[in-house]
């Protein structure tokens, strides 16, 4: 395993360190701590090409100025929370309006903004960036006195990247974190995602109101085919749908699938001109899908033009807005009690 460090940028006087981990066979990771941002993956396509198959930036003025939380770790609670609102054991909280009247990913200061402690743990077989950060009580409105460890480790026997994430707080809190690259297996950006096969064992979906919150109504897949990954569909489908909830994802998906905790390779996301495939294992309940529909613009990323669909989301995590639908799976984290998650993901190559 190799293991580099250097400096990436400068915020407040501190440096941001830059890592880079490569196993044996030229897989790479590289992360920064300033949000935990994973910054570049670097996989082989089925001719042994190493290519960056995630959008990142360069600079953290790119990183800051840009909307789409680019790699980055976000919380304290991923997806939205409704007018910014919620009540935990019979206080009511207000945290920060950031997303047309709601609350978006934690609010602008959250963690994807942070700048996390961060240290490198090695072995034989693994190398490990493990990023530390203390939310105060009150910070972006959340409550208790909250303490995470976020730990990025990199296999040297296969391309598996596994992120751990564990947090303990000192009051009754909400805590719903995932982290937010952007795959693209074509390589370097060569094309976008419409024509990747994505298999899902899921069978129901979040059905989504015009502001993208969920509705609180499950939708089984069998009932909107566009919806049902089972056996494996392109993403362009849903581009050219009529489906209403495809059309105010601004066409495309933006939706939360709750997974099938008994299939262990629930994910599974193909290329086939490059080869390339990722397969993405979590203890998650559910994962969002968000299929790039909005992030083209005048600007560019590493050479690239930003463009909608350049690449998607597979946000590992806990139902968005979970606190107004009981039947969702709670994102309450009680005083002193240990939140944990943990997420796999394998990237191969076929012949």
């Amino acid at each position: 395993m190799k293991v580099s460090e250097k400096v990436f940028d400068y915020k407040n006087d501190r440096p941001i360190k830059s890592y880079t981990l490569e196993n044996d066979q030229g897989f790479q990771m590289s992360c920064i701590d300033y949000g935990c941002v994973i910054t570049e993956i670097i996989s082989p396509d089925r001719n042994g090409n190493l290519e960056n198959v995630v959008l990142g930036f360069d600079t953290l003025e790119e990183y800051e100025n840009n909307p789409f939380f680019f790699g980055a770790l976000v919380g304290r609670f991923a997806g939205r929370i409704k007018d910014g609102e919620f009540s935990i054991e019979g206080i009511d909280y207000q945290v920060p309006k950031n997303a047309d009247g709601h609350n978006l990913h934690g609010g602008a200061k959250g963690f994807h903004s942070a700048l996390w402690d961060s240290k490198v743990i090695q072995t034989e077989n693994e190398a490990t960036v493990e990023f530390t950060y203390f939310s105060r009580d009150g910070e972006e409105g959340f409550p208790g006195n909250l303490s995470m460890t976020v730990r990025y480790t990199l296999k040297n026997d296969s391309n598996q990247l596994v992120i751990s994430y564990s947090g303990k707080s000192d009051m009754t809190t909400v805590l719903n974190v995932t982290n937010h690259s952007y795959f693209n297996l074509s390589g370097n950006f060569k094309r976008t995602i419409l024509d990747h096969e994505l298999t899902m064992e899921s069978d129901y979906y979040l059905e989504l109101n015009e502001e993208l919150l969920p509705t609180g109504h499950l939708v089984p897949v069998a009932e909107d085919t566009l919806f049902d990954f089972r056996n494996g569909r392109s993403i362009r489908e849903a581009t050219m749908s009529d489906h209403p909830q495809n059309k105010l994802a601004s066409n495309g998906y933006d939706h939360p699938f709750l997974l099938d905790r008994a299939e262990q390779s629930g994910i599974e996301l193909t290329d086939s001109v490059s080869g390339r495939k990722l397969v993405v294992e979590t203890t998650e309940p559910a994962v969002v899908l968000y299929t790039g529909n909005d992030i083209g613009g005048s600007y560019s990323i590493r050479g690239t033009q930003a463009e909608d669909y350049l690449a998607l989301c597979l946000e590992t995590q806990s139902p968005p807005d979970s606190l107004r639908h009981p039947h969702f799976q709670s994102a309450i984290l009680k005083a002193d009690e240990e939140f944990k998650s943990e997420t796999t993901y394998t990237f191969s190559s076929n012949g």
